[in-house]
């Protein structure tokens, strides 16, 4: 396939792609603006203007956008501006959060991603005449390319993962692919693996620089918050974090029949995506498990089971309030959520079996001690709870959580080294 086939072929598919969108933004909430301008790539309207030479994120959504978070504030501390942009609704409400002052002084501005069309990412391009383009992890739109390469404004795919799934996809994708990854002025991978098969199909010379999801810091008042909870609460505490579709009720069926025991800890059940809250609450009332909304109830009494972290932008809160965490996405065939900032809050992490999209960290988590791998959910949260009932050895792997994590930080560092001729 060439770039105007992958054109023919994105035009044809358009109206499926935007009715997923609008059934996602639905389920999700938000304002996704589908058919705004800026998806087109026209400004949002006639009197905004865009910032003077700007450099230009991509963060996808929420995941990348807090990957991304170190690295956009060291390009705001040095004084740089910064368009950021994104796809869903979620990573942009994320961004907004992070970048509250910077977006109140002029310093960063959002955008939407525009849709990869021709005649979109070219007015995108002369709209913004950004200094350059940093890609978190692994976007990569055949005609947003090629739009930079006219427009002469480099391309890094920055914090870059390419598993082996993406290189078997850009195999049947054909040349289109290939000419993509060829166009980009410099890749920075995660792992040398990544580097490996992003090299093999067609990115020009990978080198490793780092996971920028090591780099980040966790906001102290959240920190302390949890941790204050935690004391309040006089209860261990199991974080079952970053649950996505089919895991919910494996999981709160293995916690029923643990609640009720003699000691018994609070459960912190955690969805991933904030449209599934209601569907796992709904799912808690359904085993008659005695539970509380985070939304509702800012504490947890003795009598409930379960806490719903039904709320955004609290994870580290959840992390510092709890003595273990679960990190799902891992116990359905989904590649797993970030089990990095479980260890940056010094707690021991159980995993899933499916990994593949944290492989290199969550082994290498595993061999530091920082975390085990279970089976299944209801082995998972057995684990947990053996490993409350050892206190010499849940303070071991909390130890190897923090120091696994620190071992592995200055990915920004070295990002902001490679990208210094780009950024002027």
């Amino acid at each position: 396939m060439n770039r105007g086939v992958y054109t023919l072929a994105l035009r044809a598919l358009a109206p499926l792609v935007w009715l997923w969108m609008a059934r996602r933004a639905r389920r999700a909430g938000g304002q996704w603006e589908i058919f705004s301008p800026e998806r087109f790539g026209h400004a949002p309207s006639p009197s905004s203007a865009p910032l003077a030479a700007p450099v230009w994120v991509h963060a996808v959504s929420l995941g990348e956008t807090r990957a991304a978070q170190p690295l956009l504030q060291a390009l705001l501390d040095r004084g740089l501006p910064v368009l950021l942009t994104h796809v869903t609704a979620t990573g942009r409400a994320e961004g907004a959060r992070l970048f509250q002052d910077a977006i109140g002084r002029g310093q960063l501005r959002q955008a939407w991603l525009p849709y990869d069309f021709p005649g979109a990412t070219r007015r995108f391009m002369v709209r913004h005449q950004p200094r350059c383009g940093l890609l978190i992890e692994r976007e990569i739109w055949p005609n947003l390319l090629a739009a930079a390469r006219a427009a002469k404004v480099p391309m890094v795919l920055v914090s870059a993962r390419y598993s082996a799934s993406s290189l078997r996809q850009a195999g049947r994708m054909g040349s289109v692919m290939r000419e993509a990854l060829a166009g980009l002025d410099a890749v920075l991978a995660q792992t040398a693996e990544d580097a490996a098969r992003l090299a093999q199909a067609g990115a020009p010379a990978p080198v490793v620089t780092g996971n920028l999801k090591f780099d980040l810091v966790l906001p102290a008042p959240q920190v302390q918050a949890g941790q204050a909870w935690r004391v309040q609460l006089g209860r261990q505490v199991v974080a079952v974090a970053s649950t996505r579709e089919g895991e919910d009720g494996p999981f709160i069926d293995a916690i029923k029949r643990h609640a009720g025991t003699p000691g018994a800890p609070l459960f912190l059940l955690i969805p991933r995506h904030p449209q599934r809250f209601d569907e796992a609450a709904r799912l808690l009332a359904d085993a008659g498990l005695p539970f509380a909304r985070r939304s509702e109830s800012a504490g947890a009494g003795q009598d409930i089971a379960v806490l719903l972290g039904d709320t955004l932008g609290e994870m580290a809160f959840y992390y510092a309030a709890s003595d273990v965490a679960i990190v799902a996405g891992s116990f359905a065939p989904l590649g797993g959520q970030n089990l990095i900032e479980a260890c940056a809050a010094g707690v021991p992490v159980i995993v899933g079996p499916h990994t593949f999209n944290f492989k290199q960290a969550a082994e290498d988590a595993i061999e530091a001690g920082a975390a085990q791998r279970a089976p299944d959910a209801g082995q998972a949260v057995g684990m947990a709870v053996a490993m409350l009932a050892d206190e010499a050895g849940r303070q071991r792997a909390s130890q190897a959580a923090r120091s696994w994590f620190a071992t592995h930080a200055g990915a920004t560092r070295r990002t902001l080294e490679a990208l210094a001729s780009r950024l002027g």
